[in-house]
């Protein structure tokens, strides 16, 4: 029989052996779990450290490919890292050669640089910083930086970076610009024309020269209206203008107006307006170019006045040249059959020299005849007369050769087909008949010619009638065209004839000249307007 000691002994051990295999089952559990933590923690780290690689990755992909130089430095502005485009821009390579930005600055910039840097590590970061640079190759190049530091984990600043931009060619530009809208406002401001812009009416700015013209000052005018200085007639038609350019319909337009001046006084003055615009095709604001007519303006008012004398006058000269001819050709008609009844009834009786008197009476009858009928067509031909129409020349040249006296050895040729032309018929075949009869009659050889030609030229047609007659002196070529003027026979001649085609080609724009050679002919040019 075992004693009390053993089985007491028995029960402790088999409790120490249960105690033990639970706390190995337990140990057992809970290295199962550390190995599965183990495990996950070993899976994780390496997701972690994959994606970190690919952000690494990303990150210098981004730095490599930035288009526009960019830059890593440290607090004393050494670059530590540069892209391809910093080292192509700047020509230092930071992995080759030591670099500091700061070096690089313009001494002109170096102020405003100290202030910028000072201001970057106040605030952390740098926008729009612009300055001149010198690069590897000593030119200068102005630049435009945003800038911010870089932090460690505990908020402290442990570098910087920057992205930089050649503004260059933009700076030059802008230089450009300055200096030409410099130039420009020297040449506003002494332009020999008043200059003034306007939105809508409202002087905004004006020239001296414009000052000048009116009275007033730059002050002055500034913000004023146009109808302040303008009538109030003028003042609408020029709103009205300036409405329909805002609406579109005119970029430009040209106004004869009064300027009041600051005095009371008026400006008569040529404006030209021209509307300016935004991309979106809005009217900003008029250009306006003013010119002093003045006196052009009081030219055009005599000249007008001179006109409407001239005009009355001339009405006159042709009721009186009716009168004239009516009150002189009735005598000459009396003398003319006096003559005639003496010729009849005592031809028989007179002498020889007795019937040559008489009949020289009758050809100086027929003679002062033809005077008085030249003075009426001459004080007929004005532009009040003048009926335009479409005149075939051919059929005008026709009808003359049909009517006038043509002698027999004496030919007119036309040399090729004549255009037709806008004229008035009436006149244009008084010009040709005069042209043509005084060639006729001053042709003394055997063999007359008359030939008649046509070139056209780009704004008129200049015609030619060419003669083998008699010739012209050369101090006539010009005489022959004012009236009672002729060369030669008096006999044959009123001195009218020419008077008349040079006042009919006036008055169709034309010119009339001639050459000539004495005993060998004479051609006559004249143009008439298309």
């Amino acid at each position: 029989m075992e004693s009390k000691e053993v089985l007491l002994l028995k029960k402790a051990l088999e409790r120490q052996k249960k105690a033990r295999n639970q706390a190995e089952k337990i140990l057992e559990e809970k290295s199962k779990e550390l190995y599965d933590v183990s495990k996950h923690l070993e899976s994780s780290n390496a997701r972690l450290q994959s994606l970190l690689n690919e952000k690494t990755t990303e990150l210098d992909g981004v730095f490599v490919n930035i288009v526009d130089p960019y830059v890593v430095m440290d607090l004393q502005f050494n670059i530590i890292k540069m892209n391809a485009s910093a080292v192509e821009f700047l020509g230092y390579d930071s992995d080759k050669e030591n670099v500091n930005l700061t070096g690089l600055i313009h001494p002109d910039f170096m102020e405003y640089t100290k202030e910028s840097v000072k201001s970057l590590f106040e605030v952390g970061t740098l926008k729009n910083y612009r300055s001149k640079i010198f690069v590897k190759d000593k030119s200068e190049k102005f630049i435009q930086v945003n800038s911010s530091l870089i932090y460690d984990k505990h908020r402290n600043p442990i570098a910087a970076q920057g992205i930089i931009r050649d503004i260059t060619q933009e700076m030059e530009i802008k230089q450009l610009l300055a200096a030409q809208k410099k130039e420009l406002d020297i040449i506003v401001q002494n332009s020999p024309l008043g200059i003034v812009l306007t939105v809508n009416g409202r002087i905004v700015k004006s020239n001296k020269t414009f000052q000048s013209l009116i009275g007033y000052t730059e002050s002055d005018l500034k913000n004023m209206h146009i109808e302040n200085i303008s009538t109030a007639e003028d003042t609408n038609k020029s709103m009205d203008l300036i409405s329909q350019m805002n609406l579109g319909e005119l970029d430009h337009f040209v106004i004869n107006k009064k300027y009041i001046r600051k005095d009371g006084s008026t400006l008569w003055a040529k404006t030209s307006v021209n509307a300016f615009k935004n991309a979106e095709g809005v009217v900003k604001y008029q250009v306006a170019m003013i010119e002093d007519i003045s006196i052009e303006r009081d030219l055009e008012i005599q000249k007008e006045e001179l006109l409407a004398e001239l005009e009355a006058s001339n009405k006159g000269l042709q009721e009186y040249a009716h009168i004239v001819s009516h009150d002189l050709k009735s005598p000459l008609r009396s003398i003319s059959a006096l003559s005639t009844w003496l010729y009849e009834d005592y031809k028989t009786v007179l002498d020889e020299n007795g019937v040559a008197q008489l009949q020289m009476m009758q050809e100086k009858v027929e003679a002062m005849d033809k005077l008085i009928d030249g003075i009426l067509k001459y004080s007929t031909v004005s532009s009040d007369t003048i009926t335009t129409s479409e005149v075939d020349i051919n059929e005008v040249i026709k009808e003359i050769t049909d009517i006038i006296y043509i002698p027999d050895h004496v030919e007119v040729k036309v040399i090729k087909k004549l255009p037709t032309i806008l004229a008035d018929k009436t006149k244009i075949h008084q010009l040709f008949q005069n042209f043509l009869s005084n060639a006729v009659v001053h042709i003394e050889n055997e063999v007359g010619e008359v030939n008649i030609d046509c070139v056209e030229l780009d704004e008129h047609w200049q015609f030619s009638i060419e003669d083998n007659g008699v010739g012209i002196p050369k101090e006539y070529h010009e005489k022959i065209f004012k009236i009672f003027q002729s060369v030669g026979n008096k006999e044959r001649s009123t001195g009218i004839g020419l008077s008349i085609v040079k006042k009919i080609i006036d008055l169709h724009e034309g010119a009339v000249w001639l050459e000539s050679e004495v005993g060998v002919g004479t051609t006559f040019f004249f143009t008439l307007k298309k």
